[in-house]
C-alpha cells in the first residue's frame, strides 16, 4: 500500500509490572494473583503495535486477526515483564510478527504470533456502523 514504510525487522515493546489488575483472578481466567494470559495477549498486541507506529501511512491503522501465544511461565504481581514484537513478513495489508515475553531473568514467559491487517481508519469505523 502506498504511504506504508514497512519493513522486517521493525520491532516493539511493551515494559510492565505485573500488577493486581492484571491477574488471572482478576480478569476472570483462573483463580491465581499472576499475569493472565489474557492480559499477556493484549500486551503481545501492544508490542506490535508499536512496533510498526507512525509507518503505515496516512489515515491507517493495524487491526489483530491472529494470534498464537503458548504461556510458559507464571509471573507473579511485582513481576517485571517485557513483551517484544518483530515484523516478520509484510504481505500486502497482512503483517506477521514473532512476539515473546520474558521477565527480568531471562525467563521466556511466552512466545508465538500475532498477525494484523492495514486499514483505512475512517472506512472500518464507518463499516461498524452499518
Amino acid at each position: 500500500m502506498a504511504g506504508m514504510e514497512l519493513t522486517v525487522g521493525l520491532r516493539g515493546e511493551v515494559v510492565v509490572t505485573v500488577g493486581v489488575d492484571d491477574t488471572a483472578e482478576r480478569v476472570g481466567s483462573g483463580d491465581v494473583p499472576v499475569l493472565a494470559t489474557p492480559r499477556l495477549v493484549a500486551l503481545a498486541e501492544a508490542a506490535t503495535v508499536r512496533a510498526v507506529a507512525g509507518r503505515l501511512g496516512e489515515g491507517r491503522t493495524s487491526v489483530g486477526t491472529r494470534v498464537e501465544l503458548a504461556h510458559r511461565a507464571a509471573s507473579p504481581v511485582g513481576t517485571r515483564v517485557t513483551v517484544a514484537a518483530e515484523l516478520t513478513a509484510v504481505d500486502g495489508r497482512r503483517l506477521s510478527f514473532a512476539v515473546s515475553a520474558t521477565d527480568g531473568r531471562g525467563t521466556v514467559l511466552g512466545d508465538g504470533l500475532v498477525e494484523r491487517v492495514v486499514v483505512d481508519r475512517e472506512r472500518f469505523l464507518d463499516a461498524l456502523s452499518r
